[in-house]
């Protein structure tokens, strides 16, 4: 049977949302943005006349207001963006119980078994979704239709806001193939160079490329984009109540001011570092290497990784190794605005253990496990009297006013979820 799966995308989300208590900006250009006191100047979303003006997301503020001098901006409210995603994803949960979240604002359907529940026409289902959710929460969505996951997510992003776009496998060559290969799910930016290198500039290119070679030139990635590309996508969609372990946990922090000195330097990775690894703690996993990225006043990044000798889940460790890449890509005395730390490579704890030093007497393995205590003690700590309840000596300081690039608080909730904020740049 051929399957039915629609990408719901729901259209400027934060901008929408904000826009429910502000009305009378719906056909004004606004944009929902960080403190600019805080050192949080970023777009975070913006509505459709804003978009007109060519304001894009993860902008600064500045670059925003050159290109709409009367953009009016709004604080985010990242509460309230997660409570209206939990209802919209319970709608869709009364058409199928395979609703895959990808996003806080965008989420897949498998409607294949229960499509004829609802009269049996994808398309018509489709705008019956969009109906209903405009008329209970005022929000719009755009759907893709399709037979894959990725033709369904193009179909989204093919017409907006507010549409339905059928893709089949009788029209994907006419509406697909002349798309830019860069709207193609998981094309990057490293894949799209090599590709422009060989004349792919479309989906269509791609698709027409010789598999081969590209599984030559690009390792498996490059055989799965060629199978994307041609609607061989064959990965499904997963239940609602499946949460697919982390591939990566990461923390970020725009700093009050610029931090300066090896001192400062290796305060904020500290306090990074435990975060971190809380969260390692917390989802029961070790990780296997670590990267750290970093980010200028003037906004350049730097990126470095590297593995670890054995998996561990204790800040220290990691702290310890995002500081050695630290002092292989970076002068102390270059300010720094953000940094963020991130555990990769991660495996279940227990996995990959250690193998002792016979010469060391088992010290170092006791040195290990007194950190872990005290790590998990820790954690004891903030789950019964907050997350500010303890700290590394060296972090009070740096963390007062620390916000996250994502608009939450160092010491708030939402910190401990969102990861490295200041690369996300996927349009609300």
């Amino acid at each position: 049977m051929e399957r039915i799966i629609f990408h719901c995308d729901l259209n400027s989300f934060f901008a929408s949302v904000e826009l429910l208590d502000h009305p009378e900006l719906r056909h004004r250009p606004a944009a929902v943005c960080g403190d600019p006191g805080s050192r949080h100047g970023i777009i975070l979303a913006k509505n459709e006349p804003a978009k007109r003006f060519g304001v894009k997301t993860a902008e600064t503020i500045w670059q925003a207001r050159q290109k709409c001098p009367e953009l009016t901006l709004l604080p985010a409210h990242h509460g309230k963006y997660e409570d209206y995603s939990r209802r919209v994803n319970r709608i869709y949960q009364e058409y199928t119980d395979l609703v895959e979240a990808f996003g806080i604002d965008e989420s897949w359907l498998d409607v294949t078994g229960s499509v004829h529940l609802f009269g049996g026409d994808p398309r018509a289902l489709a705008d019956g979704i969009r109906r209903r959710i405009r008329g209970e929460l005022g929000l719009t969505v755009s759907v893709g239709v399709s037979f894959n996951k990725v033709f369904a997510k193009l179909g989204s992003d093919y017409r907006k806001p507010d549409a339905t776009t059928v893709i089949s496998r009788e029209n994907f060559k006419a509406l697909v193939w002349p798309l830019p290969v860069t709207d193609l799910l998981y094309v990057g930016r490293s894949a799209a160079r090599s590709f422009q290198k060989f004349g792919i500039r479309t989906i269509g290119d791609l698709a027409r490329f010789d598999r081969e070679a590209l599984y030559a030139l690009l390792g498996r990635q490059g055989s799965q984009l060629h199978d994307y590309a041609n609607g061989l996508d064959r990965s499904p969609v997963a239940p609602s109540w499946y949460a697919a372990p982390p591939k990566s946990v990461g923390n970020g922090l725009t700093f009050p001011r610029n931090l300066v000195g090896w001192e400062e330097i290796r305060a904020g990775i500290s306090m990074l570092s435990d975060q971190v690894a809380a969260r390692l703690r917390g989802c029961g996993m070790q990780c296997g290497g670590v990267c750290l990225a970093i980010r200028d006043p003037g906004f350049r990044n730097i990126s470095r990784q590297r593995r670890l000798t054995a998996p561990t889940g204790i800040g220290r460790e990691i702290a310890g190794a995002a500081l050695g890449l630290a002092r292989e890509c970076w002068s102390g005395q270059s300010p720094v605005r953000a940094m963020t730390v991130t555990a990769i490579y991660l495996i279940p704890e227990g996995e990959g253990m250690e193998q002792l030093d016979l010469l060391s007497g088992g010290e170092l393995e006791e040195r290990r496990r007194r950190l872990e205590r005290l790590e998990c003690c820790m954690d004891r700590i903030r789950a019964k009297y907050g997350r500010g309840a303890i700290a590394a000596a060296s972090a009070p300081a740096i963390r007062r006013g620390a916000v996250l690039e994502g608009g939450a608080t160092a010491g708030s909730a939402e910190a401990g979820k969102r990861e490295t904020p200041w690369q996300s740049s996927r349009g609300r």
